[in-house]
C-alpha cells in the first residue's frame, strides 16, 4: 500500500522539473565535496593541526553527529517551508564552515568549522529528495532517487584527487576558500532557480489512502506528532535500519580512514590509493541505476534481495582483507572497493521504504529519520576506528601499522550484526502491517 499521492499528472516531467533537479543535484554534489573534503588530505590535516588519530576522527565524528542530529529538524522544516529556503540556508552554512576551516588556527576552530559543514550538508540531500517527490511522477521516484545519489556521489571523485592536488599546488587557505566561494555561488543559484512545487499546484498535498483525507503539506505545530507518527510505522523503522547498516563502512573508508589504511597500512602509493577510492565512487555510480530499477520492480523483496546481500558481501570481503597474512593482494583491495561501493546504492532503498510508507505531509520528517541511521552508524564507526588505533599506540601517521588497522576495522562488525538483525525484525513487522504476511499467533 502506498501513501504517495499528490494530484498525479499523466504526463512526464517537463524541462523545468529537470532544470530544478539538475540545480539541486549539482548542489548535492558540492555538498558531497564539502563532506569528503578531508578524505584525501587527512594526513595534511593531521600535520597542520598536530592531531592524533582520535582527534583526527573527531573532525569527521563532529561533522556527522551534527549532520545526523539536524536530519529530523531539517525534515520538519522541509515539510513546512519547502526545499528552496532550506537548501539556500544549507549552502550558506557550508560556505561559512569551509571559510572558517581555511582560516582556522587551531583544532578547536577547525572542529567548529566541520560542525557548520555538517549542519549545512544536512539540508541538501533531503531537499533534493523532496524536489524529486514533488516534481516527478511517483513511479519514477526509485530510479530518480538512485540517479540523485549517483550524480551527487561524483563529488567524492572531486574531493579525492583534485582537491589534494589543488592544496599541494597552492595552500590550505586557497583550497578550502575556493570551495567556500562555490558554496556562495550555489546559494544564489538555488535561491533564483529552485521552486518548491510545480506551478499548477497552490501547495503540496497528500491523500491518505486509508481514510481518503486530503491534507495540505505543513508540519504540525506540535512537531513531536509528526516524528512519533513516522517512527510508529514499521516501514520507517525498516528504512532507518536499512540506512544504518548499508553505507557506514564505505562512508568511514572514503571520508577518513581509507587513504591512511591503503598508504600507511597496505603500502600503496598515494596515486594507487586514490585510484582505489575513485573506483569505489565509479562502481557506486554504475550500479546505482540498476539497484533503483530492481527496487522499483521487486518492492516486496527489497530487503532480502538487495539490502541484506549488500551487507553480507561487505562483511565477507572485509573479513578476507583483515585475515590475509601480510599486505592484502591488490585484487582483494579492488574487491573491497567493489563491496563497499554496493552500500551506497543499497542505502538509497531505505528512502524508497520511507516514501512508500508515509503520506506526503510527513515525507521529509520520515526521510530525516531514515537519514539519521546511516550517519549515526558512520560516526560510531569512524570514532571507534580512531579510538582502536590510539589504544594500540598507532594514533599518528608515523605510528600507523597494518596490524593496528586490521584490529581497528574489526569494530565495524558489531554494527553490521545489530543492523541486520533489526532489518529482519522490522521487515517482518512491515509486511504484517501492510497485510502481506499474517501475524504470528500469540503463544498461550
Amino acid at each position: 500500500m502506498s501513501f504517495r499521492a499528490a494530484l498525479p499528472r499523466a504526463d512526464g516531467p517537463g524541462w523545468r522539473a529537470w532544470l530544478i533537479w539538475g540545480v539541486g543535484v549539482a548542489a548535492y554534489m558540492l555538498a558531497v565535496i564539502n563532506r569528503s573534503s578531508l578524505s584525501a588530505v587527512g594526513v595534511d590535516a593531521a600535520e597542520r593541526f598536530t592531531a592524533d588519530a582520535a582527534t583526527l576522527s573527531m573532525f569527521a565524528v563532529i561533522q556527522l553527529a551534527v549532520y545526523g542530529g539536524m536530519q529530523i529538524p531539517v525534515g520538519l522544516l522541509l515539510d513546512r517551508y519547502g526545499a528552496r529556503p532550506i537548501m539556500t540556508a544549507g549552502m550558506i552554512l557550508m560556505a561559512v564552515g569551509q571559510l572558517t576551516l581555511a582560516l582556522s588556527p587551531s583544532v578547536g576552530v577547525a572542529i567548529l568549522a566541520r560542525a557548520l559543514l555538517g549542519a549545512g550538508d544536512a539540508a541538501v540531500f533531503p531537499s533534493v529528495l523532496r524536489l524529486v517527490a514533488t516534481w516527478f511522477p511517483a513511479q519514477r521516484a526509485p530510479v530518480m532517487s538512485q540517479l540523485t545519489g549517483l550524480v551527487g556521489q561524483a563529488g567524492q571523485l572531486l574531493a579525492i584527487a583534485p582537491l589534494a592536488a589543488l592544496l599541494h599546488a597552492t595552500s590550505w587557505e586557497i583550497a578550502f576558500g575556493s570551495i567556500a566561494g562555490l558554496c556562495v555561488l550555489f546559494a544564489i543559484l538555488v535561491a533564483l532557480l529552485i521552486r518548491n512545487h510545480p506551478p499548477d499546484r497552490a501547495a503540496d498535498v497528500s491523500v491518505n489512502t486509508e481514510t481518503g483525507a486530503i491534507k495540505i503539506v505543513r508540519s504540525s505545530v506540535d512537531t513531536g506528532v509528526g516524528i512519533r507518527a513516522a517512527w510508529a510505522h514499521p516501514g520507517t523503522r525498516l528504512a532507518f535500519w536499512s540506512h544504518f547498516t548499508t553505507p557506514f563502512a564505505g562512508t568511514a573508508f572514503v571520508l577518513l580512514w581509507g587513504m591512511p589504511f591503503l598508504t600507511a597500512g597496505e603500502g600503496l602509493s598515494p596515486a594507487q590509493a586514490a585510484s582505489l577510492l575513485s573506483l569505489y565512487v565509479v562502481i557506486g555510480m554504475s550500479i546505482g541505476p540498476l539497484v533503483g530499477d530492481l527496487s522499483r520492480r521487486i518492492p516486496h523483496l527489497r530487503s532480502r534481495a538487495l539490502v541484506l546481500p549488500a551487507v553480507g558481501i561487505q562483511a565477507l570481503v572485509w573479513s578476507v582483507v583483515i585475515a590475509w597474512p601480510g599486505p592484502a593482494p591488490i585484487w582483494s583491495l579492488y574487491a573491497l572497493a567493489f563491496a563497499l561501493a554496493m552500500g551506497g546504492p543499497a542505502s538509497m532503498i531505505a528512502f524508497d521504504h520511507a516514501r512508500t510508507h508515509n503520506p506526503a505531509h510527513r515525507l521529509s520528517t520520515a526521510t530525516g529519520i531514515t537519514n539519521v541511521g546511516g550517519f549515526l552508524a558512520a560516526l560510531i564507526a569512524i570514532f571507534a576506528i580512531g579510538l582502536a588505533l590510539d589504544l594500540q599506540g598507532a594514533g599518528t601517521p608515523d605510528t600507523y601499522t597494518l596490524d593496528a588497522f586490521r584490529l581497528a576495522f574489526l569494530t565495524q562488525f558489531p554494527l553490521w550484526a545489530i543492523g541486520a538483525t533489526f532489518i529482519v525484525i522490522e521487515r517482518r513487522r512491515t509486511r504484517v502491517h501492510i497485510g502481506w504476511d499474517d501475524p504470528r499467533p500469540k503463544r498461550r
